[in-house]
């Protein structure tokens, strides 16, 4: 006798049961397999350099623990060796979860995001595969948002249509995306459907839609930004498996299937509360506006002072300033507001660090001007330096007198001569400047051995030789070069302000929408109930604003700087905080005010 057919009530239940018994996967992609952060990331991957002192990797893997996540599979290729070995010596080995399980990956010759996805399908076993849908992000991205409900959001979708195997993470655009491409993406309102998606290579630009999209039932916006965070369904690796020309996760996988009626797979997407903090880390530009963004506590608890992933939380004092408990500060020295100071760190006498971020280890000689900067770790700079919104990596040496122009980038163990004025935008490096760059720009590094590179291996045909004339007659360090078509656009891949000729045109071509629509976060603590969000963000923000306003004007004054060169920075407050230009005269106002208040006698009227 057959076997009774079980009634539809009972498989339903049964199937909701196997997805209550499913892990929670993610996929963390280590390499960016991008060349954004190089000569740095020659020597080290971009998933270990540190954003406020702690390295990337650790600000996703937090975030997915304290999302749910069961099991993540971190895909590594690109410097292998170093990311396994980080890992191992980590909380997240040492003092594992019961209720997280890290897993690595290992490929030595994935150029793409494709080519690891397709690897990963290949390498699944019994003990160790994707079980179902999963959550597939960088390694670069810092985030609090909460995946559950998404996660189960995306599970009901899917029982409802099989064809529903990915949504796609939005949220409105915000300084963030100041300088980078615009973003154009259809949606139908109604279902959260995803049916156009195009970047452009500048603001203002033309982009094609197709015809069928014209309709009144379609959302076109200008105004999203892409956080890079998918949920996805098993389908999506067994597509990258079946199609080999998928390489680029955006420009061939998502645009294939919007394009494709014949599998008729849909994307879905989904946009985050403005309560909530994603952004991934994709080149210099937002290696900056993230590094602000930790200090400001906008992506609280992923703050500074707070201890997770087995940091040394530093404490915070006034005017946003975080200093580590052992750290040495002469009493002659002025450290501003929006600064950290790590473990182990001295600073001499008459030393001015302003808006920057000081790694461990580091020592700081007297009469030293640090603004805008990030100085990583065990960095020495002498007497009398100047750093001004640049990048300097573990173990440089400044010697006294130099100086560093706006955007300069100093690699591992590179040495600056005494009195040397190391150029604007500079990138330089122990590592000499491949002479024939990769054809693919979708390539990090990689090696075909161990996947790392270290001053005793080589790097391919890389030389790793001091050339002293470059950096003064006591440095050590290649300047590369800068090609041609590079040169106008600089500031964007540079931790620079941006120049006040490119903000207005920014702005111009901004619609009043977007500027109105710029994201809202209480940057001051904890997340907030969205009733507490309106009764209270409008006052905080502002408060904030002020603040801020009134440290750029107390800093232009005591520099006597010169009006074009504080326009744009309080310009970029104004467009962080969504205030208008009124907003800016009475913050600057009250400022005059209270410098007047506080210096009668000196202050010139």
């Amino acid at each position: 006798m057959g076997a009774q057919k079980k009634p539809a009530a009972a498989k339903v239940r049964e199937d909701s049961e196997d997805l209550s018994r499913q892990r929670l996967q993610a996929i963390l992609l280590a390499d960016s397999f991008t060349t954004q952060f190089r000569p740095i990331t020659l020597e080290r991957p971009k998933v270990l350099l540190p954003i406020v002192n702690i390295p990337m990797i650790d600000y996703t893997l937090a975030w997915l623990e304290s999302a749910g996540i069961e099991e993540i599979f971190v895909f590594c290729c690109a410097h292998s060796s170093q990311i396994i070995d980080y890992l191992k010596k980590s909380e997240w080995y040492t003092r594992p979860n019961p209720n997280l399980l890290v897993r690595t990956i290992v490929s030595h010759n994935s150029t793409s995001v494709g080519d690891a996805l397709r690897y990963i399908y290949e390498q699944q076993t019994e003990t160790s595969q994707i079980q179902g849908d999963f959550v597939l992000v960088s390694g670069d991205t810092v985030s609090n948002m909460p995946l559950a409900d998404l996660i189960q959001q995306h599970r009901d979708r899917k029982k409802k249509d099989e064809k529903a195997i990915m949504t796609m993470v939005f949220k409105k655009q915000s300084r963030l995306g100041i300088g980078s491409d615009q973003l154009f993406v259809a949606v139908d309102p109604l279902t959260k459907q995803l049916l156009h998606y195009e970047e452009c290579n500048s603001r203002g630009g033309d982009f094609c839609l197709d015809k069928s999209l014209l309709d009144s039932t379609v959302l076109v916006c200008s105004d999203m930004q892409d956080c890079y965070i998918d949920i996805c369904s098993p389908e999506v690796l067994s597509l990258f498996e079946d199609n080999f020309d998928y390489q680029h996760m955006r420009r061939h996988f998502v645009n294939g299937l919007l394009v494709d009626d014949i599998m008729g797979y849909k994307i879905f997407t989904h946009e985050i509360q403005s309560s909530c903090y994603a952004a991934r880390i994709d080149n210099l530009r937002s290696y900056d506006t993230v590094s602000k963004d930790i200090i400001q506590r906008w992506t609280y608890p992923y703050v500074p002072n707070i201890d997770f992933s087995g940091n040394r939380p530093v404490k915070l004092g006034r005017r946003g300033i975080y200093r580590a408990s052992d750290a040495v500060q002469s009493h002659t020295a002025d450290v501003g507001a929006s600064t950290v100071i790590g473990y182990g760190t001295k600073i001499g006498n008459g030393g001015k660090i302003y808006n920057s971020v000081i790694g461990n280890g580091c020592c700081i000689g007297s009469n030293v001007v640090i603004q805008g900067s990030y100085i990583w770790n065990n960095v020495t700079i002498e007497d009398g330096c100047e750093i001004r919104n640049a990048i300097v990596c573990d173990g440089v040496k400044v010697r006294a007198g130099a100086v560093l122009q706006p955007g300069v980038v100093l690699s591992f163990s590179v040495v600056v001569g005494r009195d040397f004025v190391v150029p604007a935008y500079s990138k330089v490096s122990l590592l000499q400047q491949p002479t024939t760059e990769d054809s693919d720009e979708e390539l990090e590094y990689a090696d075909s051995s161990s996947g790392t590179a270290d001053h005793s291996s080589g790097l391919n045909n890389l030389q790793i030789e001091s050339k002293a004339s470059e950096l003064g007659p006591d440095g050590a360090g290649y300047i590369w070069e800068i090609c041609d078509s590079a040169h106008d656009e600089e500031w964007k891949h540079s931790v620079v302000p941006i120049p006040m000729d490119k903000l207005a045109d920014i702005t111009g071509a901004m619609d009043d929408d977007d500027i109105e629509d710029d994201i809202v976060v209480p940057p001051s603590g904890e997340l907030k109930s969205d009733t507490d969000i309106i009764n209270t963000d409008a006052n905080d923000s502002y408060g904030d604003f002020e603040r801020e306003v009134e440290e750029e004007f107390l800093s232009a004054v005591e520099k006597d700087n010169k009006a074009d060169i504080v326009i744009p920075l309080i310009n970029l407050h104004r467009l962080a905080y969504n205030m208008d230009s009124a907003d800016c005269a009475g913050a600057v106002f009250y400022s005059m005010m209270r410098l007047a208040v506080k210096s009668p006698h000196n202050f010139c009227y």
